[in-house]
């Protein structure tokens, strides 16, 4: 894997993420491809997306696609779609986002990046490299950043001895640095790690404009079994808690 970090060109025809051909939801105001890629530093109870995270599978009947299956559809849907989602799993745990971007970019496409927040080290690389600078950047927020040891960082995380909240914090402070319409923050409303002491703990790190966008917890497939039977907030909930993260983050919504 070393040796692929230097020569991502290696691992182009090796299996390395999802792919969703066509989305109109992942990135802001564009038609865009989304590459799931696979592997993860974090193990979140209640993920969905665990043959991406565990062991580097798609979901029940889908494939795994190659980079050069992912430029081979880029290349021959440019002239309809705009943008490339590079998601995960965590990208920035893999050798081959950089390559990823760069590649894309050269093509025309704008580029959104998912990211955990935990590796800040990782995304400031790529934000000093204006081929490698993604143009929209979406950072998760997964609880109170003081929960993180013992509810997120779980299963065999490789990030589970570090210190998240002063990580999340400075990647909050890299995605605040893009204008306010080229960035966001996502919670998923999961109703034993979000409550309102911790949405006024994740609101700390967030400036005043941001978009926090909320989504609706899904009790199936989770990582965690025991996740799978949680039953997901109410609608009265859900208002409540997103009115709330309004009261310190207008720009908080239920998507």
């Amino acid at each position: 894997m070393e040796q692929a970090v230097h020569r991502p060109e290696l691992l182009l025809n090796v299996p390395a993420g999802a792919l969703i051909k066509t989305t109109l939801v992942d990135f802001p105001g564009r038609v865009a491809s989304t590459f799931f890629l696979k592997g993860c530093n974090l193990r979140c109870p209640y993920c969905y997306n665990t043959g991406l995270v565990l062991g580097g599978k798609a979901a029940e009947g889908d494939e795994l696609s190659t980079i050069e299956e992912l430029f081979a559809h880029l290349e021959l849907r440019k002239n309809m779609l705009t943008g490339l989602v590079v998601s995960g799993g965590e990208p920035l745990v893999n050798p081959l986002t950089p390559y990823i971007i760069e590649r894309a970019k050269k093509l025309g496409y704008r580029i959104k990046l998912d990211t955990n927040g935990t590796l800040p080290g990782e995304l400031e690389k790529l934000l000093k490299n204006k081929s490698t600078k993604p143009d929209f950047i979406a950072m998760d927020i997964k609880t109170n950043p003081a929960r993180y040891a013992r509810e997120i960082c779980m299963h065999g995380s490789v990030a589970a001895k570090e210190d998240i909240p002063s990580l999340l914090a400075r990647s909050a402070e890299l995605v605040a640095s893009y204008p306010a319409d080229s960035r966001e923050w996502r919670t998923v409303l999961v109703p034993p790690l979000v409550t309102k002491a911790d949405i006024a703990a994740m609101a700390v790190l967030l400036p005043k404009d941001a978009s926090w966008q909320f989504a609706q917890f899904r009790n199936e497939n989770c990582l965690d079994p025991s996740y799978n039977n949680i039953p997901p907030y109410v609608d009265a909930e859900l208002k409540e808690l997103v009115d709330y993260a309004r009261t310190f983050i207008p720009g908080a919504a239920l998507r």
